[in-house]
This record gives C-alpha cells, sequence and structure tokens, in this order.
C-alpha cells in the first residue's frame, strides 16, 4: 500500500504558477504510475496529466497541454506538477494518485491524495 500527500497549492492570480508536489511513502514508488487530476466545485472530477513508471511516458489532457509539466523522481519518492500560465478555470481541488497498471490510461487508480486546493484569481 502507498500513502499520498500532496502540496503546494494555494492562491495565485490568473497568468501565474503554481508547483504542486505529491509525496509517496512506501519503497515502491517507482513501481506506480501516477497521475494528477483535478475537482472543481460543482464538477465531476476529471483526469489532468499521468506519467509512466520511469517517467519516459507522459499524457495531458488537452486543456493543460502547453501549460503544465508533470515529471517524478523516483530517488524522492515524489511526483510534481508544475502548473503555468494559469486560467481561473484551473481553480480545483487538485489529487495524485497512484496505480499498479502499466497503462497510462483507462485504468482505474488504486491510491488516491487527500487533495491540495488551487484557487486561480482573475
Amino acid at each position: 500500500q502507498v500513502q499520498l500527500v500532496e502540496s503546494g497549492g494555494g492562491v495565485v492570480q490568473a497568468g501565474g504558477s503554481l508547483r504542486l508536489s505529491c509525496a509517496a511513502s512506501g519503497r515502491t514508488f517507482s513501481s506506480y504510475v501516477m497521475g494528477w487530476f483535478r475537482q472543481a466545485p460543482g464538477k465531476e472530477r476529471e483526469f489532468v496529466a499521468a506519467i509512466s513508471r520511469s517517467g519516459g511516458s507522459i499524457y495531458y489532457v488537452d486543456s493543460v497541454k502547453g501549460r503544465f509539466t508533470i515529471s517524478r523522481d523516483n530517488a524522492k519518492n515524489t511526483v510534481y506538477l508544475q502548473m503555468n500560465s494559469l486560467k481561473p478555470e484551473d481553480t480545483a481541488v487538485y489529487y495524485c494518485a497512484a496505480k499498479t497498471a502499466v497503462v497510462l490510461l483507462r485504468t482505474p487508480y488504486d491510491y488516491w491524495g487527500q487533495g491540495t486546493q488551487v484557487t486561480v484569481s482573475s
């Protein structure tokens, strides 16, 4: 089992940047595909980005391509989400998640963090 703890959320003006971090417990972090999701008020949770176990494969939802960057440091058991050119519509609670399935997309995640709030003011 793995425990995930997100950090780095906050309030930022439109056009600004934030970097989210997700620290994982346990010694097998490198065996998990990692993902970031977000949930805005009144909306369903949506996929944002995923990264393979080695970091060699990455996928983004279209709305964040060119603005967000997912990365991981397996030595530090941490996955990151660098968010640039933030927009008010990026306001949401951001969650990191981990899964044992190798496939990046269309397979469920097994573990979830508690979330961190990101608020982008206009």
